[in-house]
C-alpha cells in the first residue's frame, strides 16, 4: 500500500481542552504531520480537531477544516482559528465523505459517536473498494480494545482479510512511524 501521502485526515473527539493530555497528544500529532510535509484535514472545530489544527499550523503546515451547516445549527461553534482553508458543506454526511474522500491516509484519535462513524465509514469504503487503498490507523488503547471486542463478539461478520484495512497504534508517535512504513513521504 505504498503511495505518496500528502493529505492526512485526522478524526477525533470534540471534548479535549487545551492543557489536557488528550489535547497535547492531538496537538503533537498535528505538529508531526506538518513537519512530515503533510496537509492536514480535520473537522475544523473544537477539541482534538482544534488541537491537531493548532499543532500543524504552528509547525508551518497547511490546515483544511471540513465544516458543515448542520453542526453549527446543532452546536454554537465556528471553525477554529488555525484553519487556513475551509471546505464547507450543508450536511454532516457530505462533511464526513469529504474528510474520507480527500485524503491519502486517515488517523483516528480517541472520540465518541462521530469519530466511531468516521472510522466505520472509512473502513467500509476500503472494504468494498470504493476508495483506493490507504492507511487507516486508530490511535490509543481505547480503539484497540473496542475493536477487539467487536471482533470477538461479532467477528463472524468481518472477514479476516477485511480486518487488515484498520490498523492500530498505541500513541501518535507510533502512528506516524506506521504511516511512514505504509507510504512514501
Amino acid at each position: 500500500m505504498r503511495k505518496e501521502i500528502k493529505r492526512v485526515t485526522v478524526f477525533g473527539g470534540s471534548k479535549p481542552q487545551a492543557g489536557s493530555p488528550a489535547y497535547a497528544q492531538a496537538q503533537k500529532l498535528g505538529e508531526l504531520l506538518a513537519l512530515a510535509g503533510c496537509t492536514v484535514l480535520t473537522g475544523g472545530y473544537i477539541g482534538a480537531m482544534e488541537a491537531v489544527s493548532r499543532g500543524a499550523a504552528e509547525a508551518g503546515g497547511h490546515v483544511i477544516g471540513v465544516t458543515c451547516d448542520e453542526i453549527e445549527s446543532w452546536r454554537p461553534v465556528r471553525p477554529n482559528r488555525w484553519v487556513h482553508e475551509e471546505m464547507r458543506y450543508p450536511t454532516i454526511r457530505q462533511r464526513l465523505y469529504a474528510l474520507v474522500d480527500n485524503c491519502d491516509a486517515a488517523l483516528a484519535l480517541p472520540g465518541g459517536i462521530g469519530t466511531l462513524a468516521e472510522i466505520a465509514v472509512t473502513w467500509s469504503q476500503l472494504q468494498i473498494q470504493a476508495l483506493e487503498p490507504r492507511p487507516l490507523i486508530a490511535i490509543g488503547t481505547g480503539w484497540k480494545n473496542t475493536f477487539a471486542t467487536f471482533h470477538t463478539e461479532l467477528g463472524d461478520y468481518v472477514a479476516i482479510n477485511d480486518r487488515r484495512w484498520l490498523q492500530f497504534a498505541p500513541d501518535v508517535e507510533n502512528a506516524i512511524t506506521q504511516l511512514r512504513k505504509m507510504g512514501d513521504w
